[in-house]
């Protein structure tokens, strides 16, 4: 993955002199999805219609997990991938504000005074018609509006994004996709290929001794991902793209070990050892399957190859940032 051109900042008190006055995006935004890109169009169109910064104010970790430590939420984007996704929106920085019980525990109005107007002296404020701030969600869109006018910076609240079937598009949606291996029915919410990003590990090398070496990947231990065999493309840290299949779980043939997101790549045999790279998922091939030897396990990996090469030769962008992310 290539280093962001993007400023990540982890605190409001962060923000430098020259972003100051932006007009910002606030919510956590998990996923970047269509709703979201919603919301984050609005604030680019405003900030390049008055010529301000352009400036993304999310919380890390997820607020969710924070109260419910037992129960984390499964990410779509941990932090880096979404300033990835971010800087190809044309966003200028992102604001990592860290979330802790503290921070929560502001009154709305110390949230609007210390954050928005003290720290960023944000110019404009964009959200999400369900945005809620504050201690017990206590600050509003309405309350954010009122704020506006009170401290002189302007509001802007974007409606409920919906697609082409009428359903209000969100993360929790799209996680349920993932649940259940519908990767094409995720990128159609998120308006791009789900990816995820990592180093890749050494691992028993049983792929090599079945004729199918794989970049091994450990992705988010809470990830909701269905355990399966995907079509995949692999974007490796120079940006060069290479096709694949990858296999995501526990290896029932051999040892059932911890999960692992391995990916054999077509026509390739070069070392990715160390290397930080990214993966798009194009689509569900099968479920993750436990054979009687390992020349049944080959005869299914031949045809999973031949069934990604297939879906993966005539797949299109969905749109400009597909095109970035996976094309």
């Amino acid at each position: 993955m290539m280093p962001d051109a993007i400023a990540r900042l982890g605190l409001v008190a962060d923000v430098p002199a020259d972003l100051r006055g932006a007009v910002v995006a606030v919510g956590n935004f998990d996923g970047v999805h269509r709703g979201h890109q919603a919301v984050l169009g609005e604030a680019r169109t405003i900030a390049a219609a008055e010529g301000r910064p352009l400036v993304c104010l999310t919380f890390e970790p997820h607020p969710r997990s924070v109260f419910r430590p037992d129960q984390p939420v499964a990410r779509l984007t941990p932090a880096p991938m979404k300033a990835r996704l971010l800087e190809m929106l044309g966003f200028d920085a992102v604001v990592e504000q860290g979330f802790t019980r503290e921070f929560a525990g502001l009154a709305p109005e110390a949230f609007v005074e210390t954050v928005l107007v003290e720290a960023m002296g944000a110019h404009h404020v964009v959200a999400g018609f369900d945005f809620h701030y504050g201690a017990k969600r206590g600050g509003t869109p309405e309350t954010l509006a009122e704020a506006g006018r009170m401290h002189g910076f302007g509001a802007t609240l974007v409606p409920a994004f919906v697609d082409e079937g009428g359903e209000t598009v969100s993360s929790s949606r799209i996680r349920d996709c993932l649940g259940e291996g519908a990767v094409a029915e995720a990128a159609g919410l998120l308006g791009y290929r789900w990816t995820i990003a990592g180093e890749v590990v050494g691992g028993a090398r049983l792929g090599r001794t079945l004729g199918y070496p794989t970049a091994n990947m450990v992705i988010e231990p809470d990830s909701l991902l269905k355990h399966g065999i995907y079509a995949v493309r692999l974007r490796r840290a120079d940006g060069t793209l290479h096709d694949g299949v990858a296999s995501f779980g526990r290896r029932p043939t051999f040892d059932n070990g911890a999960a692992l997101f391995e990916t054999f790549l077509f026509d390739f045999s070069g070392d990715l050892y160390g290397e930080t790279v990214s993966v798009s998922l194009f689509g569900f091939l099968r479920g993750e399957e436990r054979f009687d030897g390992a020349e049944a396990l080959i005869a299914q990996m031949d045809r999973d190859a031949d069934e990604a090469r297939a879906m993966l030769a005539g797949v299109a962008p969905l749109g400009d940032l597909d095109r970035r992310m996976a094309f």
